[in-house]
C-alpha cells in the first residue's frame, strides 16, 4: 500500500484549492467571443485527464488512489460532454434562421 505523507497531502490540497479559485476567477472574466475556443481547450485538457486517470488506475494497488482516479475520470467526462453541449448551443445561436414565406 502506498504511504502518503501528511505534509505532501496538505500541500497538494492547498495547490488544488488555489488552482480551483484561480480557474474560476479566470473563466468568470472571459469574453463571450472567446468561450468556444476556450471550451475546446478545456475539452482537450479533460481528455488528457481521462487518459492519465486510466493509466493511474491500471498501475495502482491502493484503493484510495483508485477511488480518486475514478472520480477524476467521471468529472473529466462530465466536463467534456457538457462542453460539447454548451458549444453546440452557442453555435446554434449564430446560425441563420429559415425565412418563412
Amino acid at each position: 500500500m502506498l504511504a502518503v505523507n501528511q505534509n505532501d497531502l496538505v500541500v497538494n490540497l492547498l495547490i488544488f484549492l488555489m488552482a480551483t479559485f484561480l480557474g474560476t476567477e479566470l473563466i468568470r472574466h472571459v469574453s463571450r467571443l472567446l468561450h468556444t475556443p476556450l471550451m475546446a481547450l478545456t475539452n482537450a485538457i479533460s481528455s488528457i485527464s481521462i487518459v492519465a486517470g486510466l493509466i493511474v488506475m491500471s498501475e495502482t494497488s491502493s484503493d484510495f488512489i483508485m477511488i480518486l482516479a475514478t472520480i477524476a475520470i467521471a468529472l473529466a467526462s462530465t466536463n467534456i460532454v457538457s462542453g460539447f453541449l454548451i458549444t453546440e448551443r452557442i453555435l446554434r445561436m449564430f446560425r441563420r434562421r429559415k425565412e418563412t414565406k
